[in-house]
């Protein structure tokens, strides 16, 4: 029944949402985690209409807000006004009084602002003057933000952006697919033809099933020390933390039921490692100057995909990752560059694992007998 109705949901959401039929999936898995979605890419790719097709499936109970440098936090948590005919004080409900909030642009406002947010997204509730006001389950929240360095961003604080589950990039699509989306935006509106699959209440059945899909000791020992190698490599200087290993024994149980089984394997903690994990780490600044050396390799050789997050570079496959070069203190840019290809040639989208790692090595040496920086 979960496996039909997340078909159903799926299908719909695609009406609109036309090419990355893995970015709804990977939605859907999150809210069926019962966590908040971060949509990260550059403007005109589809985020907001992604978040407006799930509201539509969903059935659930939506508001949207558009943040601007002048929001305010009253604006999302809503006030209290003085209601002169009944002589008290009322409260006047905000954005966030929803089941489905969808923040959109939510870095073009103030850190103020922002930080309303967090006892939203953490308790569902919000407190306006000592009065704590508890929200309609399930409650969502799908933000999009715009990347840094765009005109009129600021970032999130870290405390908020642990606070997403996963952080999705859609990235550009086919020239196949474009022309899909064209000719279906030719007469309506495709989000207007979406129908309502879900309710509330469906989702919190699948969400309280979700507890009990099994998970064997040994898998959530793998889960736990991929999320402990963050802490304790070398290039990263913030790594995940104990919601995020949370977060994601949370998505691979829903990855399983995705996949119809009711029982979680490694691979269900690979697939959905990179989206709950790179949006958490800090790499410090020699891993970011690998990136950047491999960057440069990347693009020379075809291998750079569209539509990458250039902040999350660099934080990906860690289930591939070699301890060899742990102990090794005297390799220089060299042991560097390969640490950083090995961190992020999953995410950077390498098709040549051992390739990627060999040529930003030999290029480094090459750099190194002509002389190069």
């Amino acid at each position: 029944m979960i496996v039909e109705q997340s078909k159903q949901i799926i299908s719909e959401v695609n009406k609109a949402f036309i090419g990355r039929n893995d970015i709804v999936e990977k939605v859907l898995m999150t809210i069926y985690a019962g966590g908040h979605v971060l949509l990260e890419d550059c403007p005109g790719v589809g985020k907001t209409t992604l978040a407006i097709a799930f509201s539509h499936a969903l059935g659930l109970s939506s508001k949207r807000i558009q943040f601007t440098p002048d929001t305010l936090p009253s604006d999302i948590t809503g006030f209290t006004a003085f209601n002169r005919e009944t002589n008290k004080f009322e409260y006047r409900e905000g954005a966030a009084n929803c089941q489905l909030l969808l923040a959109d642009e939510i870095n073009r406002t103030s850190p103020k602002t922002q930080s309303a947010l967090l006892e939203v997204m953490e308790e569902h509730t919000i407190t306006v003057d000592g009065e704590t006001h508890v929200l309609p389950a399930p409650f969502i929240c799908i933000a999009t933000q715009n990347p840094l360095g765009s005109a009129g961003t600021q970032p999130l604080p870290q405390s908020q952006i642990d606070r997403f589950m996963v952080c999705l990039s859609i990235g550009y699509p086919t020239l196949e697919n474009q022309m899909k989306i064209i000719n279906a935006q030719r007469y309506n509106n495709p989000i207007e033809d979406i129908h309502t699959v879900a309710s509330a209440q469906n989702l919190l059945e699948v969400q309280n099933y979700l507890t009990s899909v099994r998970m064997a000791d040994s898998v959530l020992a793998y889960a736990i020390r991929l999320c402990e190698e963050t802490r304790t490599h070398p290039l990263v200087e913030l790594g995940i933390s104990p919601r995020g290993v949370s977060a994601l024994v949370k998505m691979a149980r829903a990855n399983a039921i995705l996949r119809e089984r009711n029982y979680v394997v490694p691979q269900d903690v690979k697939d959905v490692f990179k989206d709950v994990a790179a949006h958490r780490m800090i790499l410090d600044s020699k891993a970011r100057y690998a990136e950047c050396v491999f960057g440069c390799l990347r693009a020379s050789s075809g291998t750079a995909s569209a539509g990458k997050n250039r902040r999350h570079d660099g934080a990906g496959d860690f289930a591939g990752y070699s301890e060899k070069n742990q102990t090794d203190t005297d390799g220089g840019v060299i042991r560097y560059v390969e640490e950083s290809v090995k961190l992020c040639a999953y995410y950077a989208g390498a098709a040549d694992f051992a390739g990627a790692v060999q040529q930003a090595v030999s290029a480094c040496h090459i750099a190194a007998a002509g002389g190069g920086g």
